[in-house]
């Protein structure tokens, strides 16, 4: 923690405190975090005095020893300190703790980027890079010209979403991405310093000296600034947090992603883009009434705000390197031409031909952020004026610059930043990502409901049978009338919900086709869920035509199946969806595009996690079938929209083995997956880092196209993993819905409901007003066994599966082991689970869960509960090890083991702490700074062990 002794900065497991070999790769990251721990330590110190410093240093001692030891005399002595802490005193510890998990996942970003670095400098490019990937297509013969022509035709889409596991301020953010900087900074000092033999150079001290001093202003500011918001999140607030990261990350990454590609192929890859964001916030209705018409207008008016102010900066700098005079060089006609039609008479540039076409182009690019937003540029060389009506429009202008510098000896002045911002605009245009539209079944069927009742169409639609539905919303679709009655009185709701579909119609019409593009729909359980969104957007003329005269629909309509019992139905109802007259035809006409989305967190709930991932791989192959039986008459591109959470609960683990894992055929160079809660901070804060990410999306993507690395698993697999579903399931709704007093237990014993008070997002934390675990949302059930550190969601019935398995009746032992140890060598879906299993149960801690069960006060249920997890997590332990043949977990996870050797003692003190502030709060002492410190420990735990949420 934060010791200004630098032995015991390092201590971190029961090895901590012996010397580090000057060889040992880690040093850096070691040294880093004394670094950081000493000026953290110096400024609270500093700021709160000697003896909360000592006091720190003696509860994270004594957490050491806990950790280490397993110590019956430390374990006293903390319960003993921690009871005996004041309100202030404990606060105080909370943060300190909690500055030390955010400062430590900087230093250890950090050190990811350099042993990176290390690798490559070596020729040790590493798995999941492009460079690997392009490799590997090239010793299977594959050529960069077939390699172009896929990437022309994938789309690669990693989609923001606001779920509340965010829990970080973006003030805290932006100091933190400045001592990133200056972490980086201390890097190439001392790299330079090596390089050059010049440690002894009077230059280095002095250089070093001042990034340290940088470095404990930062800290200072860290330290001084609150943590936690005092009011809770609004849509705006989540809208600017994620606008954050493109000016941050992917604005200036993707395009280097593209041009990374062009080099390595040898090919100039089309300007159709095919790796592009998109976006949920301001957009996603389910479950949060505050999205609304307004706050879908004003995400989509900031991310035109920001594309642009981006596009305006660069244009600026453009203007000030493209120097290049008339009487010096040649220029195309075309140039002539965008340069005399520039309102800029300047006499100092008039023989500057791309000075005075830029300046033209910063006008016209104000006009249009004035026009689109209301927005002001910040200069003005001259006055706004003719604005651009779409972004194609100012990227012809720019690639007349660029023929112009490519035929006269000016290629060279185009990569730096012309061709970065060429492809931002194609990648980005004024819309900046795709928002999707999302809300629940059931909510449009309220609207369709009142729409048809006020029409004197049907009195209660509602109460008719599925067919009988399906009948009379195809009806409706061949029928070229509204519904709307002109001056009817509709409810709040439905005039909510036609609101967001007319201010999708305009801000298409603004904006672009593709700052609106798909339309999801929560809880799709039957074909008229999708024919009711059809309807929907016909009232508004996002739909037009008929479905007898060929109509064409401007919003993909996409169905989220989520639970186990919608994924089982989900290729059946794709099926009668696309067998009712006119469908398939609307589609083709329409783009030809069929998105599917696949909840993994409310499966897991539902189902634990085996089950989860195999009703959501069965569900894939069964979609895939039916869309190659389609493409014979209609040729729809099937696109799966993964739901994926931070956690491996929900969906979570590394990305690159995820998309390698999915079943064979279902990649096709499309995929869509989200980004929630905080790890889009944890990947995309750092842009060297966001970068690496999203490079493993296109990486895996091209591999699992191309490569078709996963072949079809045989029936011996397939059988065992449906067995083992069904008894992974068995276990795990015996525990969470089956076992009385299991729901209490799960209130009592996490901290589920100080989370739900807690503003990390703008919806609430369960869909009804009820404590039932039906009731809950996944991402806040998940989030609280991440914060017990039991993250039950990521394990729980595997252990008793396999042993059902082995010990099947009529089935020899040690047969059944042997063909799970084949599945696990041969299968990627059976190896990646495994793998995910493994980080999870690495990240629990059983001793720490137990200090959480304390706040159980039927001690009974306690005992009886916890005996069955733990009980549970020990039979799992032991089946992962029997069939992978490790002895520890994260064997075959160097990086992540390395990350957790030097986190997570420093994340104990926060478990112990906010346990006391529990008890506290629950036993009534319900004050700001006993709610404060709770609600600081679970910003400083998620911060520790990153994918929480």
């Amino acid at each position: 923690m934060p010791s200004a002794r630098p032995k015991s900065a390092a201590a971190t497991d029961k090895h901590a405190d012996k010397p580090v070999r000057k060889t040992d790769k880690d040093l850096p990251l070691i040294e880093d975090i004394r670094l950081l721990g000493r000026i953290l330590g110096d400024v609270i110190r500093e700021q709160e005095g000697e003896a909360a410093f000592a006091l720190v240093e003696q509860v994270r001692q004594l957490s050491v020893a806990f950790r280490r030891d397993a110590d019956e005399a430390a374990d006293k002595a903390l319960k003993k300190l921690l009871k005996g802490l004041s309100s202030d005193q404990t606060v105080s510890v909370i943060r300190a703790f909690t500055y030390f998990s955010h400062l430590a996942n900087l230093a250890e970003d950090r050190h990811h980027i350099r042993r990176r670095a290390v690798h490559e400098r070596a020729g040790n490019t590493q798995e999941g890079s492009i460079e690997v990937a392009l490799a590997r297509l090239r010793w299977a013969g594959i050529s960069p010209g077939a390699v172009a022509k896929t990437l022309a035709k994938s789309f690669i889409s990693p989609v923001l979403t606001a779920h509340p596991t965010e829990v970080q301020r973006q003030s805290i953010l932006t100091a933190e991405r400045r001592i990133a900087h200056l972490l980086a900074e201390r890097d190439d000092i001392l790299v330079r310093a090596q390089l050059y033999n010049s440690a002894k150079d009077a230059l280095t001290p002095r250089e070093l000296a001042r990034v340290e001093a940088q470095l404990r202003a930062f800290v200072a500011q860290l330290w001084q600034t609150r943590l936690l918001r005092h009011s809770k999140l609004t849509v705006a607030d989540e809208i600017e947090n994620a606008l954050s990261y493109y000016e941050a990350t992917f604005l200036q990454e993707i395009p280097k992603i593209y041009e990374q590609l062009e080099q390595e192929l040898g090919e100039k890859l089309p300007e159709q883009s095919f790796l592009r964001m998109g976006q949920w916030i301001g957009g996603d209705r389910d479950g949060n009434p505050f999205v609304t018409a307004e706050s879908l207008n004003l995400a989509l008016s900031r991310q035109a705000d920001v594309a642009l102010r981006h596009y305006l900066r660069e244009v600026h700098y453009l203007g000030g390197e493209l120097s290049l005079s008339a009487n010096l060089v040649d220029i195309t006609p075309e140039m002539q031409a965008l340069a005399d039609a520039s309102p800029d008479h300047n006499v100092h540039r008039s023989d500057e031909p791309y000075r005075r076409a830029l300046t033209g182009i910063y006008a016209r690019l104000a006009a249009t952020l004035k026009q689109l937003t209301g927005g002001e540029a910040a200069r003005h060389a001259v006055a706004p004026q003719n604005a651009y009506a779409s972004a194609a429009e100012f990227l012809a202008e720019l690639k007349v610059i660029d023929d112009s510098l490519s035929r006269y000896h000016g290629d060279a002045l185009a990569p730096q930043r012309l061709r970065p911002l060429m492809r931002a605009v194609q990648v980005f245009g004024f819309y900046l990502a795709t928002v999707d539209l999302r809300q629940s079944s059931d909510k449009h069927e309220e609207v369709v409901r009142e729409l048809l009742a006020v029409a004197k169409v049907e009195g209660d639609y509602s109460a008719l049978e599925e067919d009988a539905k399906c009948a009379l919303l195809v009806r409706l679709l061949e029928d070229a009338r509204p519904l709307r009655v002109m001056g009817a009185d509709y409810g709040d709701h439905t005039r909510s919900e036609l609101a967001i579909f007319e201010a999708a119609k305009q801000l298409r019409e603004r904006l672009g086709a593709e700052a609106i593009r798909h339309c999801i729909i929560s809880h799709t359980e039957t074909v008229s869920d999708l024919l009711e969104v059809l309807l929907l957007q016909k009232e508004v003329g996002l739909l037009r035509g008929t479905l007898q005269d060929g109509a064409q629909c401007d919003l993909i309509v996409v169905p989220l199946f989520e639970t186990i019992e919608d994924l089982r139905n989900a290729a059946p109802i794709m099926r009668r969806y696309y067998q009712l007259p006119g469908i398939a035809e609307l589609v083709k006409k329409s783009g030809s595009e069929q998105d599917i989305m696949l909840g993994y967190s409310d499966s897991n709930k539902d189902g634990g996690i085996f089950t989860s991932n195999w009703e959501l791989y069965r569900a894939e192959i069964a979609l895939v079938d039916l869309f190659d039986d389609l493409a014979g008459r209609f040729d729809i591109q099937l696109r799966m929209f993964h739901g994926r959470g931070g956690t491996v609960g929900r969906g979570g683990g590394p990305s690159y083995q995820a998309i390698l894992a999915q079943p064979p055929g279902t990649v096709r160079g499309q995929i869509r997956l989200t980004e929630q809660g905080e790890v889009i901070a944890s990947k995309y804060s750092n842009p060297e880092i966001g970068r690496r990410n999203l490079e493993t999306l296109v990486a895996a993507t091209l591999e699992a196209t191309l490569l078709q690395p996963t072949k079809p698993a045989t029936k011996a697999f397939l059988d065992a993993a449906a067995f083992l579903s069904e008894a992974s399931m068995k276990a795990y709704r015996e525990l969470v819905y089956e076992t009385p007093g299991f729901t209490n237990y799960f209130f009592s014993s996490t901290p589920i409901r100080e989370i739900a008070e807690l503003n990390i997002g703008s919806r609430p934390a369960s869909r009804k007003a009820t404590q039932a675990i039906e009731d809950l949302r996944a991402i806040p059930w998940g989030f609280s066994w991440g914060q017990c550190r039991l993250t039950l969601p990521g394990w729980y019935g595997f252990g008793s599966a396999i042993q059902a398995f082995i010990h099947r009746p009529g089935k020899d032992a040690k047969a059944q082991l042997a063909l799970l140890q084949k599945m696990y060598r041969q299968w990627p879906f059976f190896k990646t689970l495994l793998s995910n299993m493994d980080m999870v149960l690495a990240k629990s801690d059983l001793n720490l869960a137990s200090r959480y069960s304390e706040l159980v006060t039927d001690t009974r249920l306690r005992r009886r509960i916890f005996s069955v997890i733990e009980a549970e997590w020990h039979s799992t332990v032991d089946a992962l090890n029997q069939i992978t043949g490790d002895k520890q977990r994260l064997e075959h996870n160097s990086a992540l083991a390395r990350s957790i050797r030097h986190r997570f003692p420093y994340i104990d003190p926060l478990h112990h702490l906010q346990v006391e502030l529990v008890r506290r709060w629950r036993a009534g002492q319900t004050d700001d700074k006993v709610k404060n410190g709770i609600h600081l420990s679970i910003n400083g735990i998620a911060a520790g062990v990153r994918n929480t949420g």
